[in-house]
């Protein structure tokens, strides 16, 4: 594979990883919507890393380990977010990421399947 090749695949990944660590740099995300903020906030983690799943999954072609990294960097965001004022690290939410990741490389191979016919 050219180096062109693996930056077209590599360069989305960490642009996008980069994207969650800044978003989870920001202190108190909250919108003072109640009951909607944490409903909002859930279903952002999952997208996010729906999308960075789906990313992964382009770039390694194996689902099984595009799962594990980007739950893996769901671990250490968490942990990024344990050192950021008005933030915590929480198990639910990385569990909320890892779900996110599936759904993102369950989607890229259904995807990748059509494409193939």
């Amino acid at each position: 594979m050219t180096t062109t090749a693996r930056f077209s695949l590599w360069a989305p990944v960490v642009v996008w990883a980069a994207v969650i660590f800044a978003f989870s740099s920001i202190p108190g995300l909250g919108t003072g919507l109640g009951t909607w903020d944490l409903v909002l906030r859930k279903l952002a983690h999952a997208a996010e890393y729906a999308i960075l799943g789906a990313l992964l999954a382009r770039a390694l072609r194996q689902p099984w380990l595009a799962l594990v990294a980007g739950s893996l960097y769901a671990v250490t965001d968490e942990v990024h977010q344990a050192f950021v004022s008005s933030r915590n690290a929480s198990p639910v939410d990385w569990a909320i990421d890892t779900a996110g990741v599936a759904l993102g490389v369950c989607a890229w191979a259904l995807w990748g399947r059509r494409r193939r016919g």
